[in-house]
């Protein structure tokens, strides 16, 4: 079985060379080492050096030299978006305060379903729709991913 042995970041690796790709949920796309199978169907076994959250579009480099997509699979989520800018502002705050994974957008949040934060969005006057979409939600603020420094050595 050949190894998914470096990871890049999306726009630091030959997208272009890409021989095929790997569809994973976002709890998937945490990982160090786990054996996956490829969209065309191959066995790879992911064996990095450290755990590393991989974002759609990012690049897995296989130790034949080959060069795998990562992509982000589509999974249930709420759309949370607010009549104006201050209020999806607000609401953001508090999905943040209850630290709950959430992608963002000027236009609109995305969350996991949980009916508790739903009706709490709703009471806030914000509007939800249930959908199905890939998930990206923002990384943290200590993450190094997300230093500015984003590319691997």
């Amino acid at each position: 079985m050949e190894r998914a042995i470096a990871h890049f970041s999306a726009n630091h690796w030959p997208a272009e060379r890409a021989a095929d790709g790997v569809t994973l949920a976002f709890d998937d796309r945490h990982r160090r080492r786990i054996r996956l199978t490829t969209d065309g169907g191959e066995a790879i076994l992911l064996d990095l050096p450290k755990a590393k959250a991989m974002a759609h579009g990012d690049g897995l480099q296989i130790d034949d030299g080959r060069w795998l997509e990562v992509r982000a699979a589509p999974e249930p989520l709420l759309e949370i978006r607010c009549a104006t800018h201050l209020a999806l502002m607000r609401m953001a705050w508090h999905l943040g305060n209850r630290h709950l994974p959430t992608d963002l957008t000027d236009e609109r949040l995305r969350i996991r379903p949980d009916h508790v934060i739903e009706a709490m969005v709703l009471g806030m006057g914000g509007q939800v729709e249930h959908i199905v979409a890939p998930f990206q939600p923002e990384g943290g603020a200590y993450d190094e991913d997300n230093s500015g420094h984003s590319h691997d050595h």
